[in-house]
């Protein structure tokens, strides 16, 4: 798959694999991420990474053995990953086995630790089980993808301050509009909304707020500003189709500052408003690409890609939309 520099769509049936591949993806961009913060860290090396990469695959999929995530057939399979980078020294290439336990052969080796953060939006909102979240995921063992971890850690990061300020706020704009407030974390750990007629704590913030609170939070503390990853999975969950404009306004914008973005959607919305956005002039510099995920008969997945929607052949979701509307101006 050949990934846009700026804006990825994956489109696809329930079970096509869409969630899968934000997720491998983002597992082994986090590890060549996080294991280069700090004052301490070392150049990468073979035998530190193959354990780092494992555990974040066994963390973020919750698979009983790593082998599992391999295709399920006769005989032993190998699954196997690699990520390419316009820098070549950021590299990598892995696999591990159906009988694989907690095990990966790491194949390329990264020459160097990636500097750019990597953020995970999972469906759900994050924001109101912010608040101790962090301590209890990691005295405990707890059933919730490690995603919710890391974004969590992301969330409480502090508010970026200087000469960026004015470039976040820029991006800010348009989402705190859609809000209707501010986001602000209190000393306490929790997080309200701030509005014109007070102060709203969390969970009484309607959950489509609150998901573009997460969106804006990031972008406050800076860890998606001018570089960086940002993978979200069903962006339009439990959004009205205004704020879905909203959404798709402030990813294009991310987009255009520097941040590469990696959506999974359902939402014929939100596609047509992305391409819509796309070829105005504020946007022409965007280049989005769109990947369509087949189901096949035997049980394998087939991927077509392009620039457009009508690129990536007949998603059965989207057709289906489509056939309701003629359905209903019939009516």
């Amino acid at each position: 798959m050949i990934f846009s520099k700026s804006l990825n769509i994956l489109v696809g049936e329930n079970g096509a694999g869409k969630t899968h591949l934000l997720k491998a993806a983002y597992s082994a961009i986090a590890t060549i991420w996080e294991e280069g913060r700090g004052p301490n860290a070392t150049m990468p090396t073979k035998t530190h990474l193959q354990g780092k990469l494992a555990d974040k695959l066994v963390n973020v999929f919750r698979p009983e053995a790593l082998g599992r995530l391999a295709r399920r057939r006769p005989g032993r399979e190998r699954c196997e990953i690699r990520l390419e980078f316009d820098d070549a020294k950021y590299a990598t290439s892995f696999s591990f086995a159906t009988n694989s336990k907690t095990e990966v052969a790491l194949d390329v080796t990264p020459g160097s630790w990636l500097e750019a953060s990597a953020a995970y939006f999972p469906t759900r909102e994050l924001l109101t089980i912010f608040p101790n979240f962090v301590s209890i995921y990691a005295g405990h063992y707890l059933e919730f993808e490690e995603t919710w971890r890391d974004t969590c850690l992301l969330l409480g990061e502090p508010l970026q301050r200087g000469p960026k300020a004015k470039r976040i706020q820029e991006l800010l704009a348009p989402i705190e509009s859609a809000m209707g407030g501010k986001i602000e974390l209190d000393k306490g750990g929790r997080f309200y909304l701030n509005t014109p007629s007070g102060r709203l704590e969390m969970p009484l913030v309607a959950e489509g707020q609150r998901k573009l609170g997460m969106l804006a939070r990031l972008i406050a503390t800076g860890a998606l500003l001018d570089q960086g990853f940002l993978f979200w999975d069903e962006p339009e969950a439990n959004l009205n189709p205004l704020l879905i404009k909203e959404l798709a306004k402030s990813i294009l914008s991310l987009s255009s500052s520097g941040i590469q973005v990696f959506l999974a959607t359902h939402s014929l919305f939100l596609l047509r408003e992305i391409e819509i956005l796309s070829s105005q002039k504020t946007f022409s510099e965007i280049s989005p690409r769109f990947f369509g995920l087949h189901k096949h008969e035997d049980g394998s997945v087939g991927v077509s890609q392009g620039d457009s929607i009508d690129d990536i052949g007949d998603i059965t979701m989207l057709d289906e939309e489509l056939a309701q509307s003629d359905r209903f101006i019939e009516a």
